[in-house]
């Protein structure tokens, strides 16, 4: 195992691993494949499985991943190979040509990202690529071993490739609809504590959704109350949530009868634990809204001031439940218009 390791990957990678699982266990099964056959008919039990063909040539990425799973107990641990879109890039030397750089980028993207992720287009680049060197980002590939039922627990990157060291911890989600578009839902509480599925424009990259828990336990929550440093948003959702672009669709949400125009803001079940007890239950009594209150108060996105907006509110909204929201809702629109307020 280690003259494969070294050859396939280097020293560096092979100390690497070796600081997290003893390669050279009879335990230790270490491949170099892209179908999940290879490790599910092997009728040896292992308790440390390394895989070191790159996830980007997976043809099935998820059917491999729940392979993999299947083949280890919880506490087992799995290191994968990836190369993220950041080093891809950087391998490139058309980036340092302007202009050029921007058109084989785009097109790039168009064609490696974009495609494989419509209907019909899809068909055509798998049939063109037969599923190799696929693009993916560190989220995208952190978001697919997390909804395989892997703990990202380290990684580390040597010449361009980033090996993830993960554990199992439960089952794969075996989530059939995962969501690629530029369109999607995401579950968030609604009135009475039911999930609903709140329209959105992507800003995030594809299976971020299965991440929040890994960025809050390394990051912690900004003082916007979203997950600080979070490196599943992509550029142009950075630009679409400062101007609440990303949330115009929820107006579908509103004509469904799930939102209204103005109200506390929809969240998911993870940050609602999270917010204090009397808010948990004085918010589940009322149904969320497009526009939240700290935006018609004028004030600022941190955490302790969305939640004082939100309790003025709701406080409001009970001894006056007709005209609260008509007064919020021309507050916002006021303080958006003519005093520039723009999302956290």
């Amino acid at each position: 195992m280690r003259e494969l390791i070294i050859n396939e990957c280097g020293p560096e990678v092979y100390d690497y691993m070796n600081k997290f699982v003893d390669t050279e266990a009879k335990s230790t099964l270490v491949v170099r494949t892209s179908t999940v056959f290879n490790i599910v008919n092997n009728p040896i039990e292992y308790d440390v499985i390394i895989n070191l063909k790159r996830m980007n040539d997976f043809r099935f990425i998820n059917k491999v991943l729940e392979g993999i799973n299947a083949k280890l107990k919880n506490g087992d641990l799995f290191i994968a190979c990836v190369e993220t879109y950041a080093a891809r890039k950087n391998k490139k030397r058309i980036r340092k040509v302007p202009v050029l750089r921007n058109i084989y980028f785009g097109m790039e993207f168009i064609f490696m990202r974009v495609f494989p992720k419509l209907p019909g287009f899809k068909k055509i680049y798998f049939f063109a690529t037969k599923g190799r060197n696929r693009v993916l980002s560190k989220a995208e590939a952190f978001g697919r071993l997390a909804s395989c039922g892997f703990e990202i627990y380290d990684y580390e990157s040597f010449d361009g490739l980033m090996y993830i060291v993960t554990k199992k911890i439960k089952q794969p989600a075996f989530n059939m609809s995962a969501s690629y578009g530029p369109l999607y839902k995401m579950p968030r509480m609604g009135k009475n504590g039911k999930i609903i599925g709140v329209y959105k424009l992507r800003t995030m990259h594809p299976y971020a959704e299965y991440l929040q828990d890994y960025v809050l336990k390394i990051n912690g929550y900004a003082e916007s109350g979203k997950p600080a440093n979070d490196f599943r948003l992509t550029p142009w959702g950075k630009f679409l949530r400062r101007y609440w672009l990303d949330e115009l669709p929820q107006l579908l949400n509103v004509v469904k009868g799930e939102l209204k125009l103005v109200g506390v803001r929809p969240i998911s079940e993870r940050y609602y634990k999270d917010i204090p007890r009397d808010l948990q239950l004085f918010r589940r009594r009322f149904k969320p809204g497009c526009i939240p209150p700290y935006v018609a108060l004028n004030r600022e996105g941190n955490v302790d001031s969305v939640l004082q907006s939100e309790r003025e509110y709701l406080k409001e909204k009970m001894r006056q439940p007709y005209t609260t929201d008509l007064k919020y809702f021309f507050k916002a629109i006021s303080n958006i218009v003519f005093k520039r307020k723009r999302s956290a």
